[in-house]
């Protein structure tokens, strides 16, 4: 599918990092900015419109209210208060989940065949509170979920096995927050399953390097919050996810990602939000992909399933 238009609803950071993202990778005609901070809003789509003729294919960036995301193919939700230094993404919730249904019937009068991406944490209750009274179907409703922590995940297995991004194959399930775990015995580097790399692989010069599973899983869970304390807030690389799943999206072949969307009995769990492979192409979820996972996997797929329910059942809906 051409993708005409596309609105971030949400110009900080993290909005303001995805439209420019999305300007520079030529992926729409139109890319609409909307903040209830106008001014912020207008500034930030002027400075990303005027660098747009040195781009590859023209394209008008600008800002405006709901009525200006009229016609737009996907709509990215960025809106809500950031997590500060220290605080889990959890803590968020009442806050955000206000801001979400605030902003779902004003958006959807609007977009009501767009594909919606929510990216506002926490980002799998967002998504499953969005779901519940937007009346936009499940399969256009996604959230950004743990892609970027599996993104996170592999490039610290592609740095410490000294192998290309390209060739790692693992992935980061359940909420985007606390309860997320990593099901190594999914995990592959070049088709080798990474518990049997190290016998498997002989490098020429020198040993083959060790990968420590806790290491890497502290490297992926405390990213985000390393990055916050060092420079205020995270945007650049869920900028680029954002851009990656609708990428996906746009595709007529289906891809894979580890993203939120609503689960129907997947692994025995219904009725929430959380990430495991999805098939995404033609502008929707086309369908998961559930690798088998060992009996402590499951456990902790359960867990996380159980710890968003617990939250919710405290929401008013």
């Amino acid at each position: 599918m051409a993708i005409n238009k596309i609105t971030v609803i949400g110009a900080g950071s993290v909005g303001a990092t995805t439209a420019y993202t999305l300007a520079i990778k030529n992926m729409a005609n139109e890319i609409v900015l909307i903040d209830i901070r106008e001014e912020k809003a207008s500034g930030e789509a002027m400075d990303i419109h005027q660098g747009t003729p040195l781009l590859s294919d023209p394209m008008h960036v600008y800002s405006g209210g709901y009525e200006a995301s009229a016609g737009s193919d996907f709509v990215v939700i960025t809106s809500g208060m950031p997590r500060k230094p220290g605080q889990t993404r959890l803590d968020l919730t009442r806050t955000n989940v206000g801001i979400i249904k605030e902003i779902a019937p004003q958006i959807v009068k609007y977009c009501p065949d767009a594909t919606y991406i929510i990216v506002s944490n926490p980002v799998d209750i967002l998504t499953y509170v969005f779901a519940k009274i937007s009346g936009v179907p499940e399969n256009r409703i996604i959230g950004s979920g743990t892609l970027l922590d599996t993104a996170r995940l592999r490039a610290r297995i592609a740095e410490d096995l000294n192998v290309s991004q390209k060739n790692v194959h693992a992935y980061v399930f359940g909420e985007h927050g606390d309860s997320s775990f990593i099901p190594w015995s999914v995990a592959e580097v070049s088709t080798i399953p990474v518990e049997d790399y190290k016998t498997s692989i002989h490098l020429d010069n020198g040993p083959t390097p060790h990968l420590d599973y806790d290491d890497v899983d502290n490297y992926v869970r405390k990213s985000g919050a390393t990055i916050i304390a060092n420079k205020g807030c995270t945007n650049y690389a869920i900028a680029i996810s954002v851009t990656s799943i609708i990428d996906s999206l746009d595709g007529s072949v289906n891809t894979v990602g580890t993203v939120s969307t609503m689960l129907h009995g997947e692994y025995g769990i219904d009725d929430v939000c959380l990430s495991i492979p999805v098939l995404l192409g033609r502008g929707k979820v086309q369908g998961h992909i559930l690798p088998k996972l060992t009996l402590p996997e499951l456990d902790k797929l359960t867990v996380s399933a159980d710890a968003l329910k617990t939250i919710i059942s405290q929401l008013d809906l």
